[in-house]
């Protein structure tokens, strides 16, 4: 089938008749085809690329520096409490969680062979104070005569010392009878505070020795938050009264705690240092357990520049700025010294009112034309006059 311009060609040429007019007609019709071609192809001029962004200028304000950590609400004292004797287990009548009163038992080993030494050492008791009876009465006979002249001195000493002697072996008796009455009694474990069972680690039929830990028990009212801080933030956190929890049950409300007890010795384990805060006894609403984020705040000296981290561009594990001058962008390195939520702290590299890109800063390249969509001038500082909060990373226990 003939293609559409040879077609022409042919429907020409029979109008023509002219083989010659034809050769003129077709080269005339090529060079027509030349020229739209060459118009079509006409490429469009160049315009200058100048990129949308949007930008901040930076400014100086007062900061607030802050090291935050993850703690446990634990209480202030737990108690592993045992049995002061060995012995068999006959009866737990507690459970984890249960709420004890000071003198309630707790456990109870089998009283049988504590109760023999008990009567043993009443019987030990009973004829002690039978020979003291009779070596005084004989004693009080033998002054009698004395006083008579009717036996010599020698023998009234003898008297003398047989009665003391009995009066040792009936006090000795007597001590012997107490302190297994003493161990008759420890067969109860018996609560000496009021507070909550946290752990069992015995039950009943396992044979324990004396002073061995059988359950814990956490004594009511007041409570800790323990925390772990690393090596490189002890000694600024011993200088830092504002301590502020929050429980993540609730974590709307501030507590304000106090750094109680420090431990001078790292965990083996974690390689920090344990703190323990202390919570007011006024504190509603916490149970043990209970998961608490804690800020140490401190107010820096010197006026500091925060901006939204969004303006950071990271490469070569470089962290940088773009800063908007004259229409252009330029690449910046600069130090990243903490973050605040969204917002980082830079403590060198850009100065006070310098203009930072905050979006589309990895779209863009050195010495770009730019157009600025908007500009905060309170960037850098928070909208209200409260100071901003900077966050410290730190390790937590």
């Amino acid at each position: 089938m003939p293609t559409p311009l040879k077609a022409i060609l042919l429907k020409v040429e029979r109008l023509t008749g002219n083989r010659q007019n034809w050769l003129k007609y077709s080269s005339a019709l090529s060079m027509a085809g030349l020229v739209v071609l060459g118009a079509c192809s006409k490429q469009a001029e160049k315009t200058e690329d100048i990129r949308p962004v949007r930008a901040v200028k930076v400014t100086a304000g007062s900061t607030e520096l802050a090291a935050e950590f993850s703690g446990e609400i634990r209480p202030r004292v737990e108690s592993r409490l045992g049995f002061r004797v060995g012995g068999k287990i006959v009866a737990r009548n507690v459970d984890v969680g249960t709420e004890v009163k000071r003198g309630q038992i707790l456990m109870q080993l089998d009283p049988q062979d504590l109760a023999l030494a008990q009567s043993q050492a009443k019987a030990g008791l009973s004829a002690a104070e039978s020979n003291r009876n009779l070596a005084r009465d004989e004693f009080k006979r033998y002054q009698d005569l004395r006083e008579k002249n009717f036996v010599a001195a020698t023998v009234l000493d003898g008297k003398e010392n047989s009665y003391r002697a009995a009066q040792a072996n009936y006090e000795q008796a007597l001590a012997a009878f107490k302190n297994q009455s003493n161990q008759a009694a420890y067969a109860n474990l018996i609560s000496d505070v009021d507070g909550v069972v946290t752990v069992i680690e015995a039950e009943a039929g396992q044979v324990v020795a004396a002073g061995i830990p059988v359950l814990r028990v956490a004594q009511s009212g007041a409570m800790d938050v323990i925390i772990g801080i690393p090596e490189d933030k002890v000694n600024t956190i011993r200088q830092i009264k504002d301590i502020r929890v929050r429980l993540w049950a609730n974590p709307t409300e501030v507590i304000s705690a106090k750094l109680r007890e420090l431990s001078p010795i790292a965990d083996p384990v974690t390689r920090t240092y344990v703190a323990k805060l202390a919570l007011p006894d006024t504190t509603k609403n916490i149970k043990l357990g209970m998961t608490a984020s804690v800020t140490f705040v401190a107010k820096t000296p010197n006026a500091m520049i925060k901006l939204p981290m969004t303006a950071l561009f990271q490469e070569k594990n470089t962290s940088s700025v773009w800063i908007v001058e004259a229409g252009a962008v330029k690449l910046v390195p600069v130090q990243v010294s903490g973050s605040s939520g969204q917002d980082v702290l830079l403590s060198s590299g850009v100065s006070v009112g310098q203009t930072v890109v905050t979006a589309g800063v990895n779209l863009l390249k050195s010495g770009q034309k730019v157009t600025v969509l908007d500009a905060d001038p309170l960037a850098g500082t928070d909208k209200n006059p409260a100071a901003s909060k900077v966050t410290v990373t730190g390790a937590a226990k």
